[in-house]
């Protein structure tokens, strides 16, 4: 921040026909900080030490409008998106891939965090706007099922190894999200590599319903698109030796080890935005499609900000010109 001093010695400066570089020789500065500070005040013509300091000290009082808020393509980008469920950082990176080269338009995601801590809250709740949940911290204590309830079951240390680079395609990892009371369920399946949320109904939680459920949906996939098939020890896939037969092969993660199963994790946190703890789970399907391709629609990091329905529909199309 340029001083009064610094101010003073820009105006004897101009009157002596010096060029920005000298005069900012004199200053200890930049020569681009002593051509904006004459730029923003009358030039080399009209500035005035006095009148410059004036105006720098009004400027530092009065408030700045934030880049959400100046810009109004992108305010309305932003809120927008915000109200259909994206992070800032979603947002953000995708900014540069929906708008092109325009970078008026372009923000951090930081900066859209400040914008929304900014808003007052009763703001944000007649917009609609609101941040995705935060993690909550598991709870810690014994374990309550010492062995899995799956007869013999092949682990994740036997499938194939390509599974475990993501760049072989097909791989999938699934679990359940249950309902109110346990009434209620849908099966989650999410591709290894490109992140794509399926959504699978169910009638009921028992082994039969869910086996047959996945079978049914596996079987609209093309043949390079199903290679495996990750779930925990949960006793809904008793029956798993059945899709393995007839659509691919079951893998189960150890014990307690919700890590080896990180995209599906990771995605029933997203579908817990739509049917919180405590809420019914629909059976509908065609709602159900709507809740997965909302998700599929958001873009990640992961993937440079493309969304995983457009790196599935990638996957498709390759399989299709090699079919």
């Amino acid at each position: 921040m340029l001083t009064v001093a610094d101010r003073e010695e820009i105006s004897r400066g101009l009157s002596e026909g010096l060029e920005y570089r000298e005069i900012a020789e004199r200053i200890g500065r930049d020569a681009s900080v002593v051509s904006r500070e004459v730029g923003r005040h009358g030039g080399r013509e009209g500035y005035r030490c006095v009148l410059a300091e004036q105006a720098a000290a009004a400027g530092r009082r009065r408030p700045k409008q934030l880049k959400v808020d100046r810009v109004p393509r992108l305010s309305a980008y932003v809120r927008y998106w915000l109200r259909r469920g994206w992070s800032p950082a979603s947002i953000a990176g995708r900014l540069p891939i929906d708008v092109g080269g325009e970078q008026a338009v372009w923000v951090s995601h930081e900066a859209i965090y400040t914008w929304v801590y900014a808003q007052p809250v009763s703001t944000l709740d007649r917009e609609f706007i609101k941040l995705r949940s935060g993690r909550t911290a598991r709870r810690s204590g014994p374990s309550t099922s010492p062995a899995p309830r799956i007869a013999e079951p092949a682990w994740i240390d036997e499938r194939p190894a390509e599974a475990e680079g993501r760049a072989v395609p097909g791989h999938w990892e699934g679990d359940l999200v249950i309902g109110k009371n346990g009434r209620s369920a849908v099966a989650t399946l999410v591709e290894r590599t490109s992140r794509f949320l399926i959504l699978v109904p169910l009638a009921g939680r028992d082994a039969l319903t869910v086996s047959q459920a996945i079978i049914a949906m596996a079987g609209e996939l093309p043949a390079p698109l199903k290679r495996s098939l990750t779930w925990d020890c949960g006793a809904e896939m008793a029956r798993h030796s059945e899709i393995t037969a007839k659509q691919f092969p079951v893998y189960f993660a150890h014990p307690h080890s919700p890590w080896q199963r990180g995209s599906n994790e990771n995605l029933n946190r997203l579908v817990r935005e739509f049917f919180p703890k405590g809420t019914a789970i629909t059976s509908d399907r065609d709602y159900l499609a709507a809740v997965a391709a909302e998700i599929n629609d958001r873009p990640r990091k992961i993937h440079d900000w493309k969304k995983p329905s457009e790196v599935f529909t990638e996957l498709l199309a390759a399989h299709a010109s090699t079919s």
